[in-house]
């Protein structure tokens, strides 16, 4: 019995439902999904755009060895 059964969720439902009214859920929902509505468009504004023209960058797998001298002032 360690599970809620369905009748136990309908007294919940039902009880939020005398608490907050279906006018403030529905103005509720309306805002989650703005908010998710303006997430995701977010999101795609911030992924460059991608075109067929660039090439991909080139990997030989060489490794090149430098030393790097600093200047000192004169």
């Amino acid at each position: 019995m360690g599970t809620w059964s369905i009748w136990h969720w309908l007294v919940v439902l039902v009880i939020v439902l005398l608490v907050f009214g279906t006018k403030k859920l529905r103005n509720i929902g309306a805002d989650l999904g703005g908010a998710v509505r303006g997430f995701k468009e977010g999101m795609k504004e911030s992924e460059p755009e991608k075109t067929g023209d660039e090439a991909p960058p080139q990997v030989t797998g060489r490794t090149i060895d430098a030393e790097v001298k600093d200047k000192q002032k004169a």
